[in-house]
């Protein structure tokens, strides 16, 4: 089976739909990767055929204020750069991430099935929720629910707001305004991260995390036998501003060491407790006692399913409703706003009671729940009507 999987170039995005391309190569598909320039070079030496994703260079007629407009406009512009390249290439099936929607829009101009990938929980609006974002539990009782139902009203119009102008966008390009959907969709997250819904989409799949290492250097944590706490600030844009600077100086004499794992070049004036830099961070967990992020999902997620227990730091985003998550699930504290002493009690509280790591460890275990994503594309493929 040949299959086109495209994702913007975020890490958040980029990383889960290059883990997929493995599942994909392992089991002797061939998974043909559109993405973001930063990505192309480490990729290649996965064996991996990749190629630059069009379009993704900021227009002046885009307005990245408005969300809607970002997100529509600018798929369907990137959909009628890609559709030459798919046809030419002829894939069997077409994954696109839930953010670069140019790939589902560039699928069903060539006729070929889509399926869409999620790196994070179903966010999609549910009458049994209250709006995604909110980071509330869903209500209990009459007033809860009546709660719900009058938040869900104030956020029907921005819906309504963006089903219009992705029709419009539709129908710039040749396709019919009522948008038929994916195929199927790959939720790939733990089942501990996701809520229950009444109104859960047949073709919806929660597949677990979908990770993948982009360095095989191995950082080294600081000497000592004091509890190491993982550092991994958030890589996305909407983060919480000086995290890693607060956090170490609410560390200090706290009685642990620290590793700070980031992308960005690290900082040089560090205390002989602590250390900074790139390096796998699969292997960091395994020594960590505690890990500190963002609330990002791929952190997160990578977190809860080494059993490490978490402090979330979160920002903008979806990092809200995630930090949330977490805590009510009980393997995480949340700490906002940021300060050296919230973070610094957070950090000994999640150190000193077991029930945060029991819970995080409780997490790990839904791996055994998840679905296979190669069988549901597989699926997806042999299901879909044959032109």
């Amino acid at each position: 089976m040949q299959v086109a999987v495209v994702a913007g170039p975020d890490a958040g995005h980029a990383i889960p739909a290059i883990a997929l391309c493995r599942k994909l190569l392992d089991v002797g598909d061939e998974p043909t990767l559109f993405t973001g320039a930063p990505w192309l070079d480490s990729i290649a030496t996965e064996g991996i055929d990749v190629r630059l994703l069009p379009g993704l260079a900021p227009r002046e007629v885009d307005d990245d204020m408005d969300a809607g407009r970002r997100i529509h406009e600018r798929a369907a512009y990137i959909a009628t750069l890609l559709a030459p390249e798919l046809r030419t290439l002829a894939p069997d099936l077409v994954v696109s991430d839930v953010l670069t929607a140019g790939g589902g829009l560039a699928a069903e101009l060539c006729g070929l099935p889509w399926v869409e990938l999620s790196p994070h929980p179903l966010y999609l609006p549910s009458k049994g929720l209250p709006p995604i974002g909110s980071g509330l539990a869903p209500g209990v009782g009459l007033r809860g629910r009546l709660r719900d139902t009058v938040m869900r009203t104030l956020t029907a119009r921005s819906i309504r707001a963006g089903e219009n102008q992705r029709a419009q966008a539709r129908a710039g390009i040749g396709l019919p305004t009522v948008d038929p959907g994916p195929v199927a969709r790959l939720i790939a997250t733990l089942p501990a991260l996701e809520v229950p819904r009444p109104d859960w989409p047949d073709n919806t799949h929660v597949v677990g995390p979908l990770l993948w290492e982009p360095t095989d250097q191995v950082l080294a944590p600081p000497p000592g036998d004091e509890p190491l706490v993982m550092v991994a600030p958030s890589t996305a844009f909407t983060g919480a501003d000086g995290m890693v600077p607060t956090v170490l100086r609410a560390l200090d004499g706290a009685g642990v060491r620290v590793v700070v794992s980031m992308l960005d070049e690290p900082p040089t004036d560090l205390p002989g407790w602590a250390r900074a830099g790139l390096g796998r961070q699969d292997m960091l967990l395994r020594d960590a006692s505690i890990v500190v992020c963002g609330g990002g999902h791929g952190m997160l997620a990578k977190a809860l399913l080494a059993g490490r227990p978490v402090v979330t730091v979160p920002g903008g985003g979806d990092q809200w409703e995630l930090a949330n998550r977490a805590q009510r699930q009980g393997s995480a504290l949340l700490v906002r706003p940021l300060s050296e002493e919230a973070v610094r009690a957070a950090v000994q509280r999640v150190r000193d009671e077991p029930g945060f790591r029991a819970a995080a460890q409780s997490a790990a275990v839904g791996i055994a729940e998840v679905a296979d994503p190669v069988r549901i594309c597989r699926d997806a493929v042999a299901t879909y009507p044959a032109p």
